[in-house]
Formats: structure tokens, sequence, C-alpha cells
């Protein structure tokens, strides 16, 4: 059974979803990306599901090799999910595996890079997508103005063909920071986006805020308000607009434990996991959540054989607090959250609360 560490914080828990948290502007149009992995029949049910709520679905379907072929694709069924309520579907493209040689190659190729705009457009306009959005992933950053240019010669030839263009990004606040681990971060995932670059191009950037604390880190908050706004100041301090960024969610929380295994043999594994595991764990017996007000996120940690196991929960609370940064932020596009299914069911919600789908198109 969960237990909370007092009855203030029970009675805390209770009322922040009414008084505690800021409240978006009423009549504020809010765009809502969800990110799918893949679009087999799973994630087509839960796009089903939620439909009413979703502006934009966007399957991570594709992905290109080192010599530009794009490959993958996105099943009729979503497609005509889409069609049939009006929602836009915009695929992800990544580099294959986030390899971060594959995508070296093909950065530096022109003729490779010529060949995957030519496809990305072919298959757009044959099935008929809203737009595309870049997900290249650890590039190193010496590879940076090659990214950009990519960016540019497939949004001249997307926008020619009639579709949007966007890019995942990594944040970042532009420094190495004080540690070997924040040094090897900025080199080959945070310092590799030009984001003043690729927003002037690019129709928006959905800023991945989300990835504060993730699997090779210590345990924390999987996006923090602080680091947040950190995240947000520091690309508006750019040069972006902010009528040009989505707000990166996450849907998932974060584990971490004490892990062993022969391949990779002894340590603390971080895992990003889903509400419904999240559940599963927290019926320990005499766990305490307990909630962070300025991270804006509950997070317990509980003893198992001698050794504590964390979990920061992502779940209506926190969509809640996170929400309440459109009103520091009002001119935001939208949100970008990663990923359909993993969610707290009652964020839904939150969601219908937020966005207003008319216009949005």
């Amino acid at each position: 059974m969960i237990r909370y560490s007092s009855l203030r914080d029970l009675l805390l828990i209770a009322v922040l979803s009414l008084v505690g948290i800021p409240q978006v502007a009423e009549g504020q149009s809010v765009e809502s990306i969800w990110y799918t992995p893949g679009s087999g029949a799973r994630r087509l049910n839960d796009a089903r599901l939620h439909i009413d709520n979703i502006s934009i679905i966007a399957p991570q379907a594709y992905h290109a090799t080192a010599e530009g072929e794009v490959v993958g694709e996105v099943s009729d069924s979503l497609l005509l999910l889409a069609k049939t309520t009006g929602t836009h579907v915009m695929p992800l493209i990544l580099n294959s595996g986030f390899n971060q040689e594959t995508v070296r190659s093909l950065l530096n190729s022109p003729p490779a890079r010529a060949e995957c705009v030519r496809q990305m457009v072919a298959l757009g306009m044959e099935d008929g997508y809203w737009g595309w959005q870049f997900d290249f992933e650890n590039v190193h950053i010496s590879d940076r103005d090659s990214l950009s240019v990519f960016f540019e010669e497939a949004a001249l030839a997307l926008h020619a063909a009639g579709m949007t263009i966007s890019i995942a990004v990594v944040p970042t606040d532009g420094t190495s920071g004080k540690t070997s681990f924040t040094h090897f971060m900025r080199e080959n995932w945070r310092g590799s986006f030009d984001v003043a670059r690729l927003a002037k191009v690019g129709d928006f950037i959905s800023l991945m805020t989300y990835s504060q604390h993730g699997s090779a880190a210590t345990p924390g908050p999987v996006g923090g308000l602080p680091w947040m706004r950190q995240m947000i100041d520091y690309a508006l301090s750019e040069g972006v607009s902010i009528e040009k960024i989505s707000l990166g969610i996450p849907s998932y929380s974060g584990y971490w434990y004490s892990h062993y295994n022969e391949t990779r043999g002894a340590g603390v594994a971080g895992q990003e996991i889903g509400f419904g595991r999240v559940t599963e764990l927290l019926e320990n017996p005499g766990i305490t959540i307990q909630w962070l007000a300025e991270q804006g996120v509950r997070y317990a940690f509980w003893e198992n054989s001698g050794l504590f196991e964390w979990v920061f929960i992502e779940d209506q609370l926190s969509l809640s607090a996170k929400m309440g940064l459109f009103n520091e932020y009002p001119a935001l596009r939208g949100i970008s959250v990663w990923v359909l299914g993993a969610e707290d069911p009652r964020v839904w919600d939150v969601i219908a609360d937020f966005t207003e789908r008319k216009g949005n198109r």
C-alpha cells in the first residue's frame, strides 16, 4: 500500500490539481503532438482512444541510411484514422540506430543528402503527410554545421512540395558543465544543434526537455521545472522565436535500480517506464511518495535487498505543473509528448482542458 509522509502531504497531493498549479489562460490554443514508436496495431489503438486531443500524430517510422535511403513506413490504418479525424501525420526520420558514424556519413555526403530529401518528398506526397520531423541524435558536435545544411536542404524541398518541416532538438544551456559526463553529453548529444539556424528555416522545433535525467544519469526528474525553464531561456537567448518552440513533455517515468548481467557487469541501471509499471512498483508496502514542488514532480524511494531504488513519477500532477509554463511563456507553440501509450490515463483530462484543436490545423 502507498503511504504519504504526513497528513499535510496527503492533503497537498489532493488539492494540487485544483489550486496549487498554475493554469493556462482561458481560450489559449495549445497544439498537441504525440509521438508513437511505430504505427502498428497497439499504437493505432492508443491513437484511436485519444485522437480528439491529438493535433499531430508523429510515428517514429523511418530511418535514413548512410547512403540516403529512407527505410520504413506508416501503416495504412493509421493514415486512414488520421484522414477521417483531420489529424496531421508528421512521421519522424531518424539516423539509423542513432548511430554516430552512420549519420556522419550521411551528413557529409551531398549525393546521399540529396537522395534522402528526394525520397522524403516522394513519400510525403504519396501518403499525404502534413510534414516531417528530423530526429537525428548522437550527432557529434563536429557535424553540427553539416546537420544544419542538411536540414536547410530538406526545408527548401519540403516547403516547395507544400509540407512542413521540424526537428527534435536535444536541449542545452550552451555549456559543457563541470563533469566528464556533461562534457560527453555536449560533445555527442546536446551541442549538435544550431537552434537559431534550424528554427529560422524550419516551421518549428520540438525542444526535448524530457531528457534531464536519463538512463545513464543519476536518479532525478525526467524534466524538472527549473531545468525546463533554463532550456527554453537559452533557446530564446540564441534567437529562436518563442512561437517556434514546441515544449517537450515526458509521459514516461524514470526508474533507477542496482543491476547486474554478464555482458555489462554490475552497476546502476536507469529505465524509462510507463505509468502501469509505476503503479506496480508503488504497490510495495511502506513506500512514501513525496512531492517536489519546485521541480513539479513526485518521487519515491525504497529499500530492496539493502539497496535503494528510485522512481520519479510523471503523472497528471507533473503534467499540470508543466502546462503552467504556458503562463510564463504564453506564446509557446504547443507540446511534443514522448510517448503515446506510456501515460497516466488521467493526463487526458489535463490535455482536454488545455488543448483546443480547432484553429491548430
